[in-house]
């Protein structure tokens, strides 16, 4: 097996008369804020791209490579489809439950269903599409390291924007996940809308400090995210977009109209 993505999964199912095939993967599993974000990516097959030779599990990329990629499997998947739950639902129905819900939400956000899925470590039971966990996926599958890639990337924007937000604990830097400096802001202000609160750090802080407001100077709830693609920022003469919070949903559940890609 190669060292880096590669699409074997794919041909192996391809062979087996499967047309469209979607990966899958999530980001934001082990964060203590924000949403948990999953994407799905079918790629063209059969395909020789020269840019499917750069891709690698999000982990292993820096943000420059990611954005230039995100760029490219926008534009050159078949279809690509997004799944955002925030962490008052996380909280709700634990974040295993929540993990699969975004995933769910990418499939149906597909403006192709998919014949088979392709999946970092989970399954998706509740799914009546035919389906294969893979450990460590995003570093042999091609497709869903690229899934890795477009939910990393979308859900470093939320938390930038959310940085905006609710300033002070610096989630454009950590993304939410529990770094030293993030512990050190929490136990300072205090948990804020957009924190974890039944995850034991975050717990931990808000037993201790029970007898004061939730969040110090944060009154504002979570936004509820529309699952549509953000347009993907080009690495020259393009603009970030200014805002990425928008069309803001009632019910906080990811679900809107689907969008092609």
């Amino acid at each position: 097996m190669s060292q880096f993505p590669n699409l074997d999964e794919e041909d192996k199912l391809k062979s087996q008369g499967y047309e469209l095939i979607a990966g899958i993967d999530e980001v934001g599993r082990g964060a203590l804020a924000g949403p948990v974000v999953a994407s799905a990516v079918i790629l063209p097959h059969p395909a020789n791209l020269p840019w499917f030779e750069l891709v690698r599990d999000s982990k292993k990329l820096n943000s420059r490579k990611r954005e230039s990629l995100f760029d490219l499997i926008t534009k050159e998947a078949v279809a690509v489809g997004i799944g955002i739950v925030p962490p008052q639902t996380i909280d709700t129905i634990n974040i295993l439950k929540a993990t699969r819900l975004a995933m769910m939400q990418a499939v149906e956000k597909l403006p192709e269903q998919p014949n088979f899925l392709l999946i970092d470590r989970l399954s998706l039971s509740q799914c009546p599409i035919p389906q294969r966990g893979i450990t460590r996926g995003d570093e042999s599958c091609l497709s869903i390291a690229c899934a890795s890639i477009i939910a990393k990337v979308t859900r470093d924007r939320i938390m930038e924007e959310l940085d905006i937000m609710y300033p002070g604990y610096g989630f454009a830097q950590h993304k939410g996940y529990g770094t030293r400096k993030h512990i050190s802001c929490l136990q300072k202000l205090g948990p804020s809308p957009i924190h974890r609160l039944y995850f034991a750090p975050v717990r931990n802080i808000t037993t201790t400090q029970a007898s004061g407001p939730l969040a110090s100077g944060h009154s504002q709830p979570f936004p509820s995210f529309h699952s549509e693609p953000f347009a993907p920022c080009h690495s020259e003469g393009a603009e970030r977009p200014k805002n990425l919070i928008q069309n803001k949903l009632s019910d906080g559940s990811g679900d809107g109209p689907s969008r092609s890609w």
